[in-house]
């Protein structure tokens, strides 16, 4: 193409030399053209660079080059390598999974095998959580889905935390909480432990036949009468118990949709020894209020003892190895819910509550 000073929109006040204004086009022309030909061949040398990235200016050229992709769908798809296939329900929200280059979802992007050695229940777990993505998303899904991948190699391991049916990893946890961590429904059932107390005692003086709603669980007096068993509202039991069922459904945290929560008035008999063991997870917490507390009664988590306190509760994580010894003349009682972990996020709730859904 010829070009010409004639061409160039110029004031026509302006007196410029043909020749010089000519060579400083040509002069603009070349820097353009080799700045192009940097940036489109700036590629890593071999045995300089590591195979897996490229040069800043390398990146940018081929953004500039691919102009099918636009924003953050484009930058999320290059994170993956070319044999990654997507299922079509599974989300791209996986930037902070990825740091230290081993995401949450890794496995499930690239189609991973589950842990052939692991248990049915975990198995069927990991298709309760795959539905529940299809159903929604997986935004929020990293900690359940390594918890499930790596709940084989826990119960493989001695630990005085060791929950048998599902671990939440990277959940904060002490053998007992403060009551800060749960203080809105911790005031509740202590604002109501007279009226809790009188429907207790009206149960028991009825008997602990299993005809009247109690369940025994071992020798030596101890029986649970169940307000919520596994996540099921046991309705004759409640009818029996009105202002304790008002007092539960009045509390924020109480897992009531899901076969990982339950609540009721636990009775142990003077003499009875529970041994050690661990509770199903760890991402409950068991609120512990104290209806008749002998003093001889102590409950060790963790290998820390407390004892219990008329009128007041305990936030205890059971995941911990836990021992109850009893050794008063007086039956213990307390009334025990079950809270969520207050570092289980709210889309981690709802997706424990389909998993773990009594329906299912």
């Amino acid at each position: 193409m010829h070009w010409s000073i004639n061409t160039l929109p110029m004031p026509p006040y302006v007196e410029l030399g043909v020749h010089s204004l000519s060579g400083l086009l040509w002069t603009i022309l070349l820097l353009f053209l080799w700045h192009c030909y940097r940036m489109g061949s700036d590629l890593p040398i071999p045995g300089h660079a590591h195979s897996g990235k490229l040069k800043s200016g390398s990146r940018r050229s081929m953004m500039s080059r691919s102009g099918i992709c636009a924003g953050t769908r484009c930058s999320a798809r290059s994170k993956l390598s070319r044999s990654d296939q997507i299922s079509p329900f599974i989300s791209m929200e996986t930037g902070e999974d990825e740091e230290q280059g081993q995401g949450y979802l890794t496995p499930v992007l690239s189609h991973a095998l589950f842990p052939a050695q692991a248990s049915a229940e975990a198995k069927k777990l990991y298709a309760a959580l795959q539905e529940y993505a299809k159903r929604y998303s997986w935004v929020g899904m990293g900690r359940i889905h390594k918890g499930l991948r790596e709940q084989v190699r826990l119960n493989d391991h001695s630990a005085i935390q060791k929950p048998h049916l599902f671990f939440l990893p990277d959940v904060p946890s002490v053998p007992f909480f403060p009551r800060d961590a749960h203080r809105h429904d911790i005031e509740v059932l202590e604002a109501n432990y007279s009226a809790i107390l009188a429907e207790f005692q009206a149960v028991y003086q009825r008997g602990t036949d299993s005809k009247l709603g109690w369940t025994c669980l071992g020798p030596k007096g101890q029986a649970v009468f169940p307000l919520y068993s596994a996540g099921v509202c046991v309705a004759g039991n409640c009818r029996s118990c009105p202002c304790t069922y008002r007092t539960l459904l009045s509390l924020r945290t109480f897992i009531s949709s899901n076969s990982l929560g339950s609540a009721g008035f636990w009775l142990l008999g003077p003499g009875a020894t529970l041994g050690s063991s661990y509770g199903p997870t760890n991402t409950r917490l068991r609120c512990h209020l104290g209806l008749q507390t002998p003093p001889l009664c102590e409950l060790v988590v963790g290998g820390e003892p407390q004892c219990w306190s008329e009128g007041h509760c305990l936030l205890v994580d059971d995941s911990f190895l836990h021992t109850i010894s009893h050794k008063d003349a007086a039956p213990r009682v307390i009334l025990s819910v079950d809270l969520w972990h207050p570092n289980v996020a709210a889309a981690e709730r709802q997706a424990l509550d389909y998993m773990f859904s009594p329906d299912l």
